[in-house]
């Protein structure tokens, strides 16, 4: 029976797949998203309609609109209170074109990512972090699929949804 011995160079590849990506410091905290402040209830937001209440968590969806970000359509866009509290939105798009629009948009107002010698940004997947003082913004994007999500996300308040996740993810 042999043994696998792994190169130094499948150890690098698995390495740097494993290790997460450093977040970019922002450059101007949106302390919220569309001008709706991290903490803020969204029950009688006039924009926005419920589409999953639950005990803790409550996701709304924009009302009569399409989603737009980046000055592009989304497939959607999707904000989430934890105990009544807004604590994140999670937008979803697709294509390459509306990738690079949106992250031309997020560098542009949240700060340039540091691209490492050697480093490629055309990936099969790519993630970019931007962190601010009470505002954290992850993008992650699948070049193979197409599909690309931005989280915003309250500092304080994400974490809480830890809380309320089982082990079985029901």
């Amino acid at each position: 029976m042999r043994t696998i011995v792994p190169s130094a160079i499948g150890l690098y590849i698995l390495l740097a797949i494993a290790l997460p990506t450093d977040a970019e410091t922002m450059i101007a905290d949106p302390k919220g998203f569309q001008n709706i402040p991290w903490g803020a209830s969204l029950v009688n937001h006039q924009n926005l309609t419920v589409t999953r209440a639950g005990p803790h968590i409550d996701e709304y969806q924009l009302k009569n609109k399409s989603p737009q970000f980046a000055e592009m359509e989304m497939d959607s866009i999707l904000f989430s209170t934890v105990n009544g509290q807004f604590a994140r939105v999670t937008i979803r798009y697709r294509g390459e074109k509306t990738h690079h629009q949106v992250l031309t948009y997020l560098e542009r107002n949240f700060g340039v990512q540091e691209r490492v010698p050697g480093q490629t940004v055309r990936g099969l997947n790519q993630q970019f972090n931007w962190q601010g003082t009470d505002t954290e913004i992850n993008l992650t994007y699948d070049a193979y699929s197409e599909r690309g999500f931005v989280f915003f996300n309250s500092r304080t308040l994400a974490p809480r949804f830890n809380d309320y996740i089982t082990d079985s993810a029901e």
